[in-house]
């Protein structure tokens, strides 16, 4: 049996706000935008070639036993692109402030392309959640 990732909760203060920024800013699909109940509202988004995609939530309780996370907690969300320097310019052109691109040397992080897996640049969305973007050898249905 497999166990796939389907979807990731990033959670947001103004859903409207989140659904702009990743769908417009940072080319997502907009899969999903609905409320399925009075207050309860899930806005699911895809980024591009993924198959895993990212949900925005309003007025859902959290799982049994567990705290809602707050907006701007969630790190470490990453993607992976085959050319980070056209990725990187496709989020800048579109207003979202990127670093520059950096890899991992011998005293920490250098700025720069780095061999190959070692390419990275770093973004947050409105609320601080933040996201890495690592550049691939190839698609993933070539690996």
């Amino acid at each position: 049996m497999n166990w796939t990732l389907e979807v990731v909760l990033v959670p947001a203060t103004d859903l409207d706000r989140a659904k702009d920024f990743y769908g417009t800013k940072c080319g997502f699909t907009v899969d999903l935008d609905t409320e399925v109940a009075p207050g309860l509202r899930i806005i699911q988004l895809t980024p591009p070639g993924s198959r895993c995609s990212i949900t925005l939530q309003s007025g859902m309780p959290g799982a049994p036993g567990e705290k809602l996370m707050t907006p701007g907690s969630l790190h470490g969300l990453q993607l992976c692109v085959t050319d980070i320097e056209a990725a990187r310019e496709q989020l800048v052109s579109r207003g979202v402030e990127v670093s520059p691109v950096q890899h991992v040397g011998e005293k920490g992080w250098e700025e720069g392309k780095g061999e190959t897996w070692n390419s990275f640049m770093f973004f947050k969305d409105p609320d601080g959640n933040g996201w890495t973007v690592q550049e691939a050898p190839s698609e993933l249905s070539e690996r």
